[in-house]
């Protein structure tokens, strides 16, 4: 039986997604909640892993097309419908019973018979991949992934038609404006069909793939048969190249057999090719970070995905195949430990395709910046009292709340305490009426580097959490972006938002303020330095310090120089006050 693969619902007010890369070809075998493919949104990533397991019976969005949430996006064969399958590859030569006294000599009728027969089986012999297959089994369908998602793109599948997979396996990956998220198979057994292709949106709904019982033939089965000569080598797609050299008659099986899925059509024809391929074809921002990291050369690497695709497994095969061939080198390093070497990254002088959520953010960043009065003000705060007090709770405090105590949560802290006092910096302009929203509660968002990209997890009600409960959001909330496993609700609502700039040894930066905020506030790097402050016995003297610069930016059209330069004000005296010794323990 056929299951639907779907685009699930990825957030709230996200209703499409672009399927960025299928982890599995039609033909493979495919595990309940398996990755199956990646999609893309304007907010996030995300894998959809397979709904059941099977076989990828076909995939009906392509890699680069956006679908509507609930869309189908692939077919998984999960067994249960093998016995229907094996009868419809039978049925051309039941029809043409001319052709099997001589099937080798009748090279002439042979073609006839297959030609006549998809005409009148088409209903039960569908071909993969087209999106309107008759294949019988568990439908994989494109779940609701979040309020207002009306429909998703497919980016990813995880599995190829013909594969097994399990129930609850990644089965898919679907992207939304959102998030990106994986879609699990709905059941065991093989993937028969892929409804919609990587790179094509589907709503939400929608069926995105069959899977039937294992075992059973995928339903791109019978699609060879139509313009082959000979029927007999379509059950088993991979293989057929092999039988088919044997004869004259089935030697053109191999031009039908990528005809399971016209978008990604020469993926089960060029397995041995797949290097000559790979230089050209797509390589995800993930894998080429992964290559950089092992110092593995994309161009030497034979990728076995989809069209000769670069899979994660092929960077590291080739890693570790290095490693093993030339283990010596390893020690070479150690001789330029005072002077680091600085690695050409593998990104010069290539060209590749933008990928979904950078688009996203770019378009966001430049709403943002050419539909506000954006500036920034900057003040320098002395946090050398909070650096002493951290380095005498830190080991006790982890031990007890679980997480790291690092300078984060106080800045988090002193801002949201800040906001309470000046909420035209917690606020919103809602220019259709004409009127300003001061908000009662700071939902604060937090800017997190991932491989990804940049993305925002909210902490939401921020201004009732003390420093513990800060820092174990935030710990959260970082793990789940770089685990690939935030929620669109996780990534949206926030009032006002903080970015440590400082984190990768940046000074200050002038941020841009978020679309439908007022307000971001710029941490920058802390450093030591030689500062004169006002000491009881000594009076103005010079001391080391740790100091540090907060940059605010704000939407000019509400919030006035004045009104940036008191909250700053607030927030460097609350900081430099540093009383957070209850809440840290101390």
């Amino acid at each position: 039986m056929a299951v639907s693969v779907t685009l699930p619902a990825l957030g709230e007010s996200v209703t499409e997604g672009t399927v960025t890369r299928w982890l599995k070809a039609e033909g493979e075998r495919v595990e309940a909640d398996e990755p199956l493919l990646e999609v893309s949104t304007d907010k996030v990533d995300t894998e959809i892993p397979a709904p059941a397991a099977g076989i990828l019976s076909a995939i009906k969005v392509a890699e680069d097309e956006t679908v509507e949430v609930g869309a189908e996006l692939a077919l998984i064969d999960d067994g249960t419908g093998a016995p229907a399958a094996a009868p419809a590859a039978e049925a051309p030569a039941a029809e043409a019973p001319t052709a099997e006294p001589q099937p080798e000599p009748a090279a002439a009728p042979a073609p006839e018979a297959p030609a006549a027969a998809p005409a009148g089986g088409a209903e039960g012999t569908p071909g993969a991949g087209t999106g309107s297959t008759g294949a019988s089994g568990t439908e994989v369908l494109l779940p609701a992934l979040g309020e207002s998602v009306t429909e998703g793109t497919v980016t990813r599948w995880l599995k190829e038609v013909g594969e097994e997979v399990s129930a609850d396996e990644p089965l898919l990956e679907v992207s939304t404006d959102k998030v990106d998220t994986e879609i699990p198979a709905p059941a065991s057994g093989t993937l028969l069909e892929i409804v919609v292709g990587e790179d094509e949106t589907a709503e939400v709904g929608a069926k995105l793939a069959v899977i039937g019982a294992k075992g059973a033939a995928p339903a791109a089965a019978p699609a060879p048969a139509a313009p082959a000569p000979a029927a007999e080598p379509a059950p088993a797609p991979a293989p057929a190249p092999a039988p088919a050299a044997a004869a004259p008659a089935p030697a053109p099986a191999p031009a039908p057999a990528p005809a399971p899925a016209p978008a990604a059509a020469p993926a089960p024809v060029t397995p041995a090719p797949a290097a000559g391929e790979g230089e050209g074809a797509y390589v995800t921002p993930l894998v080429r970070k992964l290559a950089a990291e092992n110092g593995v050369d994309l161009a030497t690497v034979k990728g076995t995905g989809v069209g000769g695709r670069i899979r994660k497994q092929d960077v590291l095969a080739a890693a570790e195949a290095a490693k093993a061939a030339a283990p010596a080198p390893a020690a070479a390093p150690a001789a330029a430990a005072k002077a680091p070497v600085i690695e050409a990254s593998p990104l010069r002088g290539q060209t590749v395709k933008m990928p979904r959520i950078r688009k996203a953010i770019g378009d966001n960043m430049m709403k943002a910046l050419h539909g506000q009065a954006q500036l920034t003000s900057v003040v320098e705060v002395d946090i050398t009292a909070i650096m002493r007090m951290r380095n005498k709770a830190k080991d006790a405090f982890a031990q007890r709340e679980g997480v790291k105590l690092s300078p984060m949560p106080f800045f988090v802290k002193a801002a949201v305490q800040a906001l309470k006092a000046h909420p035209v910096i917690n606020a919103r302009i809602n220019e259709d009426e004409g009127t300003i929203t001061y908000f009662d509660t700071e939902n604060v968002g937090i800017a997190v580097d991932s491989e990804k990209g940049l993305m925002t997890p909210v902490i939401k009600d921020a201004g009732d959490l003390n420093i513990a409960g800060i820092a174990r959001k935030t710990a959260d909330l970082a793990g789940k972006v770089r685990a690939n496993k935030i929620t669109p609700d996780e990534l949206s609502g926030a009032t006002f938002t903080i970015s440590n700039t400082g984190s990768r040894g940046a000074l200050f930066d002038t941020v841009i303020v978020p679309p439908n905020q007022v307000g971001i506030l710029g941490i920058g790097a802390t450093v030591k330095r030689p500062v004169v402050i006002n000491h009881p016995d000594l009076g103005e003297t010079i001391a080391v310090r740790d100091m540090t610069y907060l940059a605010l930016s704000y939407d000019h059209r509400l919030v006035d120089g004045a009104d940036a330069a008191r909250y700053l004000t607030t927030v460097k005296q609350f900081l430099e006050a540093a009383e957070f010794e209850t809440e840290i323990g101390l």
